[in-house]
Order: C-alpha cells, then structure tokens, then sequence
C-alpha cells in the first residue's frame, strides 16, 4: 500500500479523489443553502397566500360564526383568532411580512383598507423552532422562515390576531439515511479516479521501462507510437534518441574495429623484422611490447563489443556453460575446480556470457595462481563465486578496478601482465543481463568474485 501511494499512479488517484470529492462536496453545500433559501422563500409566499386567503373568508363569515369558522379553518403553520379585551403591545415597526401582506390585501381592497401592525411578542415555538436546524442533503441549517404574531384590523374594525407559526418539519423534523448514497457516489468516484490515473500514468511507465530497457539493450524494439499527442511526440523523441545511440555505438565499434585491424598489420610487420634483429635480449624485449601492444588492442576492440547487444538472445544452461568455461580452463593447464549446480535456464547471450566468465576465471589465475568456482542458486537467481589464491585488493581499491585500465600496484601489480579492461568487461555483460558483480576479500585469504545473474531479466 505504502508503494502504491509512493507511485505516480497512486499519488495522481489521491489527488483526483480528494479533488472530485472536495468540489462535490462544495457543490452539494451550496446546492443545499440555495435549496435552502428558495424553500423558505417559497414558505413565505405559500404563508402570504393563506393569510391573505384566511383573512378574506373569515371577514365574509358573519361575526357570531367567526369563532367557530376558525376553529376549523385554521391549520399547522397558520393560526387566526379574535383578540381580546386588552390588545397586546405592538412592535417598533412592522416586518417585511406584515408589509407584504398589508400591500396585497389593501390592493384587493376596495373602499377601507385593512389594518396590520406588527406585535412585539411572538409565538412561543417560533423561540424553539430556531434553535432547531433542518438537514438539507448534506447542509444542516437552522430554520430562519417567518415566524411572527400580527394584529390585523379587518375592514368593519374587528381586531384579530394572525399568528404565523413554523412549519411541522421544524418542531419534528425527519431523518434522513444517506449513507447508502453516499458509499456509492464514494465508490464510482473512486472507481473513476484509479481508471483515469491508471490512463494518465501508463505511458510514463512505459518510458520508464523503455529507458531501463535501452539501458541494457540498445537494440530493444522502439515504443509504439500510441496514445495522446503529447505521449506520441514523446515516444517519438525517444526511438530518435535510441537510433541515434544506436548509431553512436556501432560508428564508435566500427572505428575501433578498424583502428584494430589497421595495427594488426604495421604491428606483424614489426616482428616479422625483429626476428633480424641480432641481439637477443633486445629482441625478446622488443617483441614482448610489441605482444603487449596487440593485447592491448584486441581487448580494448572487445571492451567496444562488450556495450554492443547485436547478439540474439536465447535460453541457454548455466551449468553446462559453466563446466565448459571449465573445462577448457583446465586444458589450458589452469588450476580451475567447479563445485556445485545453479539447474538454472538463464535467458542471455552465449558468448558473451562465455567472455564475462573467461575473464573473470583469467582474472583470478592470472593475478591468485587459481580459481576455485563455486555455483548455487538463491532467491531464484543464479550467484557464482570466483576465488582466488591470491594477496587480495587493499579496500578503498576494491571498487576502482573495475574502471577501464585501471591496475592495482603493489601486491597485485604489472608484472602480472594486463590491461585493466578485464573486469570492465565482465561488468558491462552482466549488467546487461540484468546482473552484476562484486569484489570482497575472503576471511580465510584471496580475492572472492561474485556474479549475480537472475534466471529471467523483465527487461528482454
């Protein structure tokens, strides 16, 4: 879970959700004050049309059956009685729904006009509806509708009292269970959130294993030129930068190669005259640099090859490369043993396979006496260990050897003979097969190398 939200893809899927969620939510609040503004609005008009309705009917009913009438004519939210003896104290001023209703019922009026005064005491629910709140969708919002006692004269003088009460909802109101709603607006919306970062971030891992893929092949197949404009141009961008590498590698092998097969011939000629040369001494020194130059030269021609990937990959036995490497050590009078089986099909390229193992098994001759080659398999990947007989590296040298033509002085020094590249190579060949290659020091003596190859590299 933790890498997920650490991803690209999931930190795109937080920041949809929190932001569909968060716009929801403020679109919904104010929905529901709107909501909450037009039903109160429409409360007061429906409130204006029944008092102005109540109060009409009640002055056509004659006076000695008004008690009576009101009795049945009045309903919850609306209540008209006759006053009594001793009026109530009017208000300061009137309100906005007692000059609304003065206005309409003076303009139905057609000689005297009736009479509305605001009172200064209210209802005594109107005090506890306000203190109660109404839920609108997800808004709860106190109740702020008219709520208000008016003394209304009609127009033969009889004073009656028009008390404007709350609606019913506000004394009781009912509960609503949206949690049903709720769970599966959260459920789509995140549904549509994973989907749309799965959309968004799909291309950039795709560059991203294609880089890693050019990284270690630079012959990889180019991206398919899929997708947005902006991802086509990208992948665009890409294959053209791969071709050019591409092409950057093989000038440079190409160079090599030739600079390579143009010596060989200056470099035969040499010790074709050398062998004139009458003194002895001198001529063997001569042609042992001469040997050196062209050992030189084939291995910094195999350094280039090593960075090339032309070669077909295929599956191929570990333990049978292993034995012949070997084998064909031990026929060239090397003291190399082999100990132990990885039963692992390695998808690789054979020979240069074949080459990081000559080089590090040469290594370990060539600078410890012998080679004593260890294979097992862990964790599903193949790991072979080189070691040798020898003094071993100083440690602040262990991780510059493999840096091309670099040679440790001292215990393992020149006069051992090489270039510096072995290693290098090595290195290169693993790390295209997805592996790699470290060096320590054994407790018991000798330099101990080991190669980690994985028995199927994603990348290919």
């Amino acid at each position: 879970m933790k890498a997920f939200f650490g991803s690209m893809t999931g930190r795109v899927f937080i920041t949809l959700l929190l932001g569909v969620l968060l716009t929801a939510a403020l679109t919904q609040l104010v929905a529901d004050a709107e909501r909450a503004r037009v039903i109160d609005e429409y409360r007061d008009q429906h409130s204006l049309d029944r008092a102005e309705q109540l109060i009409m009917a009640t002055e056509i009913v004659p006076e000695s059956a008004r008690s009576a009438y009101l009795e049945v004519a009045n309903r919850p939210g609306m209540r008209l009685e006759a006053a009594g003896p001793v009026l109530p104290s009017l208000a300061p001023a009137p309100t906005e729904f007692t000059q609304l209703l003065a206005a309409r019922m003076n303009k139905a009026a057609d000689s005297r006009p009736y009479r509305m005064q605001s009172l200064a005491a209210r209802p005594a629910s109107c005090a506890l509806a306000r203190e109660q709140s109404v839920m609108f969708g997800l808004l709860r919002m106190k109740w702020r509708g008219t709520c208000e006692s008016i003394l209304v004269g009609l127009r033969d003088g009889t004073p009656l009292i028009l008390s404007v009460l709350p609606p019913r909802f506000a004394t009781s109101p009912e509960h609503t269970d949206y949690s049903g709603t709720i769970s599966l607006f959260l459920l789509s919306i995140g549904f549509l959130a994973y989907l749309v970062a799965r959309m968004t971030t799909r291309p950039l891992k795709q560059l991203a294993q294609a880089a890693k893929d050019l990284g270690n092949d630079i012959n990889h197949p180019p991206l398919d030129l899929t997708g947005a404009d902006e991802i086509r141009q990208a992948s665009a961008a890409f294959n053209a930068m791969q071709a050019r590498i591409r092409q950057y590698i093989f000038q440079r092998t190409q160079m090599l190669a030739a600079i390579t097969h143009d010596l060989q011939t200056p470099l035969t000629r040499m010790r074709l005259r050398l062998e004139k040369v009458g003194d002895e001494e001198l001529q063997q020194r001569l042609i042992g640099d001469l040997s050196a130059m062209q050992a030189m030269v084939r291995e910094g021609l195999d350094l280039a090859r090593s960075m090339d990937t032309t070669e077909t990959m295929q599956m191929l036995d570990l333990d049978s490369l292993l034995d012949s490497v070997c084998a064909d050590a031990a026929d060239a009078s090397q003291r190399v043993t082999l100990a132990g089986t990885a039963n692992l099909a390695l998808l690789g390229r054979p020979m240069d396979l074949r080459r990081c193992l000559v080089n590090l098994i040469d290594n370990a001759v060539k600078y410890g006496q012998s080679a004593r080659v260890t294979v097992d398999r862990i964790n599903g990947a193949a790991r072979i260990r080189i070691r040798d007989a020898g003094p071993g590296i100083p440690k602040a040298e262990l991780a510059r050897v493999f840096d091309p033509f670099y040679r440790v002085e001292g215990s393992r020094s020149r006069e051992s003979g090489g270039t510096g590249l072995g290693l290098t190579i090595a290195r290169n060949i693993a790390e295209q097969h997805g592996g790699s290659i470290s060096l320590t020091n054994h407790p018991e003596g000798g330099l101990e190398v080991t190669l980690m190859l994985p028995e199927y590299y994603p990348g290919k």
